[in-house]
């Protein structure tokens, strides 16, 4: 079996972005050279996420505002997480755990198989600092 693992590292500017990693997964499987397997993308950090969606930014926009107003709004007086660590970022880690935090994208015929308007991203929720996402291809 054939593998290649890379590690992305991102400081966002604001607190929340949607970053499209789609062309760094398809880096990472050329590296590794296979045909037919699957790349793990997986976020190193509780308050991100990983998640395969339409590359539309008026939908990020909808994302952004979904969790907001109906998932985990940014309200630190209201978690008690927030309370008993002295953070801020109780809300971050219930959107990392409603998106998720990584996927398994097949890989066919040498290409990641992704629908026609499927792209990967990732999701930071809680950012202005570094974070992580490894990358791991494997296969024939």
């Amino acid at each position: 079996m054939k593998h290649h693992t890379d590690y992305l590292t991102f400081n966002t500017r604001s607190r929340q972005e949607i970053i499209d990693i789609t062309d760094a997964v398809e880096r990472c499987r050329a590296s590794a050279a296979i045909r037919e397997g699957m790349v793990l993308v997986s976020a190193m950090h509780i308050s991100a996420s990983v998640f395969v969606n339409d590359h539309e930014p008026n939908l990020w926009g909808d994302i952004l505002r979904w969790l907001e107003d109906r998932i985990a709004p940014w309200d630190p007086d209201h978690y008690r997480h927030n309370s008993g660590t002295g953070e801020d970022n109780a809300a971050a880690h219930l959107r990392s755990i409603t998106i998720g935090h990584e996927v398994i994208v097949p890989v066919t015929n040498g290409e990641l198989d992704l629908g026609p308007w499927q792209r990967i991203f990732y999701g930071e929720w809680d950012g202005q600092r570094p974070k992580r996402v490894v990358l791991k291809a494997m296969g024939e």
